[in-house]
This record gives structure tokens, C-alpha cells and sequence, in this order.
């Protein structure tokens, strides 16, 4: 269970960092508040996975997951440019990801 809500906690993360880069510095009410709940609710799975995971397995999956997908978020949206280079490196972080859930 905690694995299960690590890695959805990940994909909040990337919600709020996206919300974050749309609130115009918190000024949008729209993207602050889900900013503001995909924070809380993020930050909440995250403590509740480290009171099973290690900490460090668990901050690094966590801040993976949210890496690549706000990357991957903001390539399909146009607002980052897609490159070949950066897919590599992602799919690489993903990798990394698998493993540290495979040698726990």
C-alpha cells in the first residue's frame, strides 16, 4: 500500500508543480487552489509512505515520478520543447526509478 500511494503522491506532485507554473506567482485563483490541494494532498501520501519506506527511496521516487511527468506534462502541452536528449535522460530517470522499487 505504501508503494501504491508513494507513486500516486509522485503524479500529485506533478500536478501542483504544474498548477504551481500556471498560478502567474499565485496571483489565479483556479491554479492556486489546485496547487494549494495537490500540495497538501502530495506531501501527505509522501509521509505516509516514509512511515514504511526509507526515506531516501522514498523522496527519490517521489520527486522522480514528479520530475518526469511535469517534464513530459509540459512537452504534450507545448510549453517545453521536446528533444530527443531529454526523452533518453527521462526514460533513464524512470529506469532509475524501477530500480530503486526493485531492490527494496
Amino acid at each position: 500500500m505504501a508503494w501504491f500511494v508513494l507513486v500516486l503522491s509522485g503524479v500529485l506532485e506533478a500536478v501542483w508543480a504544474t498548477a504551481l507554473g500556471r498560478s502567474d506567482g499565485l496571483t489565479r485563483p483556479v491554479p492556486t487552489a489546485t496547487f494549494l490541494v495537490a500540495l497538501a494532498l502530495s506531501m501527505g501520501g509522501l509521509g505516509y509512505a516514509m512511515r514504511t519506506l526509507p526515506v531516501g527511496t522514498s523522496y527519490a521516487v517521489w520527486v522522480g515520478i514528479g520530475a518526469v511527468l511535469t517534464v513530459v506534462v509540459a512537452m504534450v502541452t507545448g510549453t517545453e520543447a521536446f528533444s530527443v536528449v531529454k526523452a533518453v535522460l527521462l526514460t533513464g530517470l524512470v529506469g532509475c526509478i524501477i530500480g530503486l522499487k526493485l531492490v527494496h
